[in-house]
């Protein structure tokens, strides 16, 4: 599976990887202040995007063949072991990467599998499946919705903290990826993805989470601290789930310290 990708920038690689329902384009607001630093190659994840379909074998998890095709993309570019960072599902990738040998470094921001309590798994599956249901509805209102910040928080309360400074173009794109991408939402969702993997001696992790993260809030870092007391745990005042556009300064030194 060839996915889709782009690289910017010079230095030691950095990959970039989006959330569930998201787009390569998400790590647009940061990538200004990487580039001069790292090569940065932001990843279309399988089903997402502009990437194919995800296919998921028999016997094997979604999220497990996201991961093969995420390493067959490091494969095709010849890379061994780069600096890998994600958001969300991306966190969860990243890490997955780093217990897998395939990465130097890892930052995770508010990476999914470490659930708090047995409603968390269940409460984020429902906000994906009932953001699904009302876009299929309100679909034609987005470019409206859209253009006003009070249109923006309906679309994108629960994944941004500071819808104020998601642009319109971006706020109406992201809507179009996220619906075009419901096959491997569900897909996904199928299973209950929890981290539980070793990680390798030498690996730095740095983990981040935005304090006003409502679709898996920060109560899920004390689960990431039990099962990855090495890694350097970061909060994100101020951001959301999605914090690349809540505050894309501080998202991005996170990423150069993590990927140091």
């Amino acid at each position: 599976m060839g996915l889709t990708y782009e690289q910017r920038g010079s230095g030691p690689p950095l990959v970039l990887l989006h959330g569930l329902g998201h787009r390569r384009q998400a790590w647009h607001p940061v990538l200004d202040r990487l580039t001069p630093h790292r090569t940065v190659i932001t990843v279309d994840l399988p089903g997402h995007g502009d990437s194919p379909p995800l296919r998921a074998a028999d016997g094997h998890t979604a999220v497990t063949a996201i991961a093969a095709a995420v390493f067959a993309l490091f494969d095709g570019l010849g890379l061994d072991r780069p600096h890998v960072a994600g958001n969300s599902l991306g966190g969860a990738l990243a890490l997955i990467a780093g217990a897998r040998g395939r990465a130097a470094t890892v930052t995770a921001l508010s990476p999914a599998g470490f659930w708090a309590h047995r409603w968390h798994f269940g409460y984020a599956k429902a906000t994906f499946m009932s953001a699904q249901l009302a876009g299929s509805v309100v679909r034609p209102a987005v470019p409206a919705l859209a253009r006003s910040t009070a249109g923006r928080w309906l679309m994108d309360g629960a994944f941004v903290a500071r819808p104020s400074r998601m642009p319109a173009e971006q706020a109406v794109a992201d809507a179009a990826a996220f619906f075009a991408a419901r096959r491997a939402v569900r897909a996904v969702l199928a299973d209950r993805v929890s981290f539980a993997e070793a990680m390798p001696p030498g690996v730095p992790m740095t983990i981040a989470w935005g304090d006003r993260d409502h679709l898996l809030p920060p109560s899920q870092a004390r689960v990431a601290r039990l099962r990855l007391p090495e890694a350097r745990f970061v909060s994100l005042p101020g951001c959301g789930h999605v914090p690349m556009t809540d505050d894309p300064a501080l998202v991005a030194s996170v990423l150069l310290e993590g990927s140091a």
